[in-house]
């Protein structure tokens, strides 16, 4: 599938991207060839397989939870613009 630059363009405005025209000229390559990678696996007789399936099993990979010293309250409020010693303090955004 061939992207025209119109197109590419509109991408880049969803994408908030500023392109120059040599960029535009770019991705429209690019990005034609990647959706006609995809068209071409469109192509494929899938019947049968799982869609859930996957190459590589699954698992969770979690750390151990191990108390720690914490984060020192001088350095985490450092750079912020309102506490209180312990909190940080921000404007409210609830209306009643």
């Amino acid at each position: 599938m061939k992207l025209s630059k119109e197109q590419v363009k509109h991408i880049a405005l969803l994408s908030r991207l500023s392109l120059t025209e040599d960029k535009v000229e770019m991705f429209q390559e690019q990005l034609s060839d990647i959706l006609t990678f995809v068209e071409k696996l469109s192509e494929l007789d899938t019947k049968g397989i799982d869609p859930k399936f996957q190459i590589i099993p699954q698992e969770n990979v979690l750390r151990k939870d191990i108390s720690g010293m914490s984060f020192p309250y001088e350095k985490t409020f450092m750079n912020a613009p309102e506490t209180n010693g312990k909190h940080f303090i921000v404007p409210k955004v609830v209306k009643k």
